[in-house]
């Protein structure tokens, strides 16, 4: 890869699914030198996971491109001796260990923060969990839709007269991993200075709340929860007009706006009956419907433009296609392609971020299972007839592709 910000970083990536894997791919397109070792075969368990029984190319889950190009993977048992005399070889010289496997599983195996440590006290290891290292949920099961049920996100999310609903996105996985980004980075900083290593714990359920911080200041302080609406208000806390609303042909968002202003673009001036701060919370439901009934005589189009105009903060709602398709998001060339081995062209979305020296970049294409295992053995010095013998032993795997 060409000079990036973290192009002196070499990554051990254990992690598996999305939490770990989102984080590792987001050092990756900034340069990182990312080694995912995976099972010989299967792999990460996102390979055989995907959305209504839909491969790309055929072959390839989309949940696992998602968040794996930029990176190579190396096929070892974590189990058998030889494959540790390895990562304890890679481990002299990396940089960081990420792992998202449950409490304890890596301490049993040998891999754990002090078994690196002792070969590399400048090591930065962060280890991901659903719910913390130890405590009464230790062993429970850290997924997304859990962790989201369990931290208020679900119960404050949708209509009052429908089940709680969770968010349309792996949202505690991908908070988790921005997490694990950012105490990543972090420790590197400090590793400069210091020379020192450390160990960062991340945990689904500690991010989660920490995201939601104002909704939870808002209920301890008052010791008040939030009622969801029962309306397409969009936020629990909020007052009509904030939510979404139907069109001839859609639906449009409106925010925090004056309320007189947008019943001055409706053309309804009964609505002013409503405009009391105290009455847009209190009849949120009836006056949510009662916009609905004169937003629903626009068609999308001319409703936005007549609600820009007045400055009324809104927008469409559109569906992943169409957000594909948006002008702004094609103004600023978020969605890119690479060509997959196996899978052929492959849509995504590229990084998320700019920088004027070191911008990130899509330059690998998700690996195949073990696709790079010789490649990485003999850059750590393993001569092609100790590579084979790893492969032959079980010890390492390649692809077969």
């Amino acid at each position: 890869m060409t000079d990036k910000a973290l192009s002196h970083i070499t990554i051990l990536d254990f992690s598996h699914l999305l939490q770990g894997p989102f984080a590792t791919q987001l050092l990756a397109d900034l340069g990182a030198n990312v080694i995912k070792i995976e099972r010989p075969g299967a792999g990460d368990l996102f390979r055989s996971l995907t959305f209504r029984n839909k491969w790309v190319g055929g072959s390839e889950s989309p949940n696992f491109l998602a968040w794996n190009r930029n990176k190579r993977s190396l096929a070892l048992n974590l189990k058998s001796p030889g494959a540790r005399d390895v990562i304890m070889k890679l481990a002299e010289t990396a940089d960081v260990v990420v792992q998202n496997f449950r409490p304890g599983v890596m301490e049993r195996l040998g891999y754990g923060y002090e078994d690196f440590r002792a070969v590399n006290p400048k090591i930065v290891y962060c280890a991901g969990s659903g719910y913390g290292e130890d405590g009464p949920y230790v062993s429970r099961p850290g997924q997304d839709m859990l962790v989201q049920g369990l931290t208020g996100i679900m119960a404050s999310t949708g209509q009052a007269d429908n089940p709680p609903t969770p968010v349309g996105a792996g949202f505690s996985d991908q908070i988790g991993a921005m997490n694990m980004v950012y105490g990543i980075l972090s420790a590197l900083l400090w590793r400069e200075r210091s020379g020192e290593g450390q160990e960062i714990k991340i945990n689904l359920l500690a991010g989660m709340l920490a995201h939601q911080n104002q909704e939870m200041v808002m209920a301890m302080n008052f010791a008040e929860d939030f009622e969801r609406p029962n309306s397409g208000i969009g936020h629990p806390g909020m007052d009509a007009p904030f939510g979404t609303y139907p069109t001839r042909d859609g639906w449009v968002t409106i925010a925090m706006s004056p309320f007189r202003t947008l019943v001055g673009v409706l053309g309804n001036e009964d609505l002013l009956a409503y405009d009391d701060p105290e009455t847009l919370f209190a009849k949120r439901d009836e006056i949510w419907r009662a916009l609905a009934a004169e937003t629903g005589k626009w068609t999308t189009r001319a409703l936005i433009e007549a609600l820009l105009a007045a400055d009324i903060w809104c927008g469409e709602v559109k569906s992943h296609l169409e957000a594909a398709a948006d002008p702004q998001v094609e103004h600023l060339g978020l969605i890119k392609s690479y060509d997959h081995p196996t899978a052929g062209k492959v849509k995504i979305v590229g990084p998320a971020i700019s920088m004027s020296r070191t911008p990130p970049s899509v330059e690998r294409a998700a690996p195949l299972v073990g696709q790079h295992t010789r490649e990485i053995l003999a850059e750590y010095g393993y001569r092609p007839e100790e590579i084979r013998s790893l492969i032959d032993d079980g010890a390492a795997g390649e692809s077969a592709a």
